[in-house]
């Protein structure tokens, strides 16, 4: 058989590539930067550990955990902390639990968080989203408009708060 085609490297694997990091400017809660710190702290347990293993042959592990302590990095180094309690309740804004009323009288309350917080599912969204912008500046008694791809829904801001 011919060797023509057979890579030998060294046993090393070139790195991952990095993951994207937003092109939106990274606001964070103090709840957001407190998190990421201790995600930091736990990437990094988890690669001393990995590099810790007697058999180390399988090096994907630890050019994940690498690859993840990168992020993880870039995220804290483009921070910018805002402080929710620092700002009036006349508006919302950063950091702010909006409670809104839909068409139907629903009511639901979002928080607007950093993108390494945002969970929609548990109504905590990013300031760039499409809600979110909607939201913000807005103040009680006014109404929006949300653009969502199946329409547009109008909401009533009912009242501005700290989480």
């Amino acid at each position: 058989m011919s060797r023509a085609f057979v890579k030998e490297g060294d046993g090393a694997l070139d790195p991952l590539p990095d993951l994207p990091v937003s092109p939106h400017p990274n606001y964070v809660t103090p709840n957001g930067l407190a998190t990421l710190q201790s995600r930091l702290r736990d990437a990094q347990s988890r690669l001393a550990t990995l590099k810790a293993r007697p058999d180390r042959l399988d090096k994907l592990p630890e050019a994940a955990a690498e690859r993840d302590i990168r992020y993880i990095e870039a995220r804290l180094r483009s921070a910018i902390l805002i402080d929710p309690a620092a700002q009036p309740l006349t508006h919302a804004a950063f950091g702010h639990a909006v409670t809104v009323a839909d068409e139907n009288g629903d009511e639901t309350t979002y928080v607007i968080v950093g993108e390494d917080e945002a969970d929609p599912a548990r109504h905590l969204i990013a300031p760039h989203s499409p809600l979110a912008r909607a939201l913000i500046g807005a103040a009680v008694g006014d109404a929006v408009t949300w653009r969502k791809p199946s329409g547009t829904v109008s909401l009533e801001i009912l009242s501005i708060d700290l989480p």
